[in-house]
């Protein structure tokens, strides 16, 4: 930084202020929003999700739950079983109009007196402890509950994948007399769960109290799969299946999203409904936002650094121009003058210099500036500095000394110096001054002439003696009647 100039290090600043700003203004905006949104998230969304859920479940799956209640307390199959079960189209016939009547995918009837299974389509087998497909009426038998849901397959029905609801029917005397239910097409419940799975953007499932899953959209997890298993979700899945009395939020991670979680326990199925939001999936909103900012304040940031450089080096110049050069005539000033020579003498110290100055100023300048006012006798200056400045070489300087004053550098010898005076004298004694001035009657043109002192750089010089002996010529050339040159002596 110590080698930059003050504009380059007053651009950097100001970049890094402004980026600075920028890039910590956006990253407090995206960490405040995620922090917005996750709350939403836990506190709101998630459990109205998980609520709304649990309200749609109860009205889709209790309905059968209640009508295989109302299957287990029908008067009609009891007496029928208690009878003999003499007329089996009188079953089958019951059990079509419960299928047909609520739309189920299935209805049955086994009994534990004749160990038979009745479908709504007849008699379908003889269940037996030796067959796998029968174990759930023995297991449900010893667990001495009301009713349970089980998801199998339907032998009735090519082995479909059904969520049965089995329930107790009981005798008058509170015998044992089978179980009867309905079953529900697994494919319709996995279409409920998509369908909330879509409409609230969550991953829902069900499992059971020993976290076994048993209802979930991936067929190939039902009923070969555990909470306990899964990566992650491993780790709070003993919390999960303790919180049966309250609604309960937890959180995991993955290998690539932290996924929150809230649960809640259905007593009528007796599962627990788990609903899912990956917050990494729910934040990329809100990074796609924070891109998007970043992409088009930076663009703004660079446009304004852009900007700032033209506007900085556009007034630099200005200040650079205006630290050397005359407003009025654009000749170098004497900030200029001083800078160049001294850089020329320190350059040169060890040699002889062949340098010249000729100070020449207006003649009776007041005079004109009286007639015809200082602005004419601005453009008289402007004027005179230009013809000063065509004169000279390239290499040489005009300067402004003062009000009508100049200054010409001649980096020449003498006789070159003298030739360059001869010229400005001529070209300013033949210019024609008054071309673009109205002159109103009476006003008489005045003849605009210079007057020149010349002097000779001399090895021990210094600014102000070599001017001086320049000042003393042009005021001898005054004396002698002006529109002259005098040289000052050696």
């Amino acid at each position: 930084m110590i080698f930059l100039s003050i504009r380059t290090k007053l651009l950097l600043i100001l970049t890094v202020i402004l980026l600075s700003g920028f890039f910590l203004t956006n990253a407090m905006s995206y960490r405040t929003s995620k922090k917005s949104i996750r709350a939403s998230i836990i506190n709101n969304s998630l459990p109205l999700s998980r609520d709304n859920i649990y309200s749609e479940i109860q009205r889709d799956l209790t309905r059968p739950i209640f009508v295989s209640s109302l299957m287990a307390n029908d008067t009609f199959l009891k007496d029928w079983v208690l009878a003999g079960e003499l007329d089996k189209a009188r079953i089958q016939k019951y059990l079509l109009e419960i299928k047909d009547k609520y739309n189920f995918f299935s209805s049955f009837f086994v009994s534990e007196t004749s160990q038979t299974y009745y479908h709504f389509k007849g008699a379908l087998k003889n269940i037996s402890p030796d067959d796998s497909h029968d174990l759930w009426y023995y297991n449900f038998k010893d667990k001495q509950v009301d009713y349970e849901l089980n998801v199998d397959t339907n032998e009735a029905e090519q082995n479909h994948l059904t969520i049965f609801i089995n329930h107790r029917l009981l005798g008058y005397e509170k015998q044992f007399l089978g179980a009867v239910g309905v079953g529900l097409d697994f494919d319709s419940v996995a279409n409920l769960l998509n369908y909330y799975e879509k409409k609230y953007n969550r991953n829902v499932y069900m499992v059971s109290p020993d976290g076994l899953i048993q209802v979930h959209t991936d067929k190939s997890k039902i009923g070969n799969l555990s909470i306990f298993d899964i990566p992650g979700i491993n780790s709070i899945a003993g919390r999960i299946l303790d919180s049966q009395n309250t609604p309960a939020f937890f959180e995991y991670d993955t290998e690539k999203k932290h996924i929150l979680l809230t649960s809640r326990f259905v007593h009528e199925l007796d599962w627990y409904l788990i609903v899912e939001q990956d917050e990494t999936l729910a934040l990329e909103s809100i990074k796609t936002t924070l891109f998007q900012n970043l992409l088009i304040g930076l663009s703004i940031t660079l446009i304004t650094i852009f900007f700032a450089i033209l506007v900085i080096n556009y007034f630099q110049k200005e200040l650079e121009i205006s630290a050397k050069i005359d407003k009025l005539t654009r000749a170098y000033n004497r900030n200029e003058f001083e800078r160049r020579f001294k850089y020329m003498t320190d350059l040169n110290r060890r040699k002889s210099l062949d340098m010249c100055i000729i100070l020449f100023d207006i003649d009776y300048l007041k005079e004109v500036n009286d007639t015809f006012g200082h602005l004419f006798g601005d453009e008289v200056i402007k004027a005179v500095a230009g013809i000063a400045d065509r004169t000279i070489r390239q290499n040489d300087l005009l300067v402004r000394w003062g009000g009508d004053e100049f200054v010409l550098l001649i980096f020449s010898s003498m006789e070159e110096t003298r030739q360059v005076a001869k010229r400005l004298l001529l070209a300013v004694q033949t210019n024609d001054f008054y071309d673009k001035k109205e002159l109103h009657p009476g006003e008489k043109k005045q003849v605009i002439t210079v007057s020149c002192g010349i002097a000779r750089f001399r090895e021990k010089d210094s600014l102000d003696t070599f001017t001086l002996r320049a000042d003393k010529a042009l005021y001898k050339a005054k004396e002698k009647g002006r529109n002259c040159i005098e040289e000052a002596l050696e």
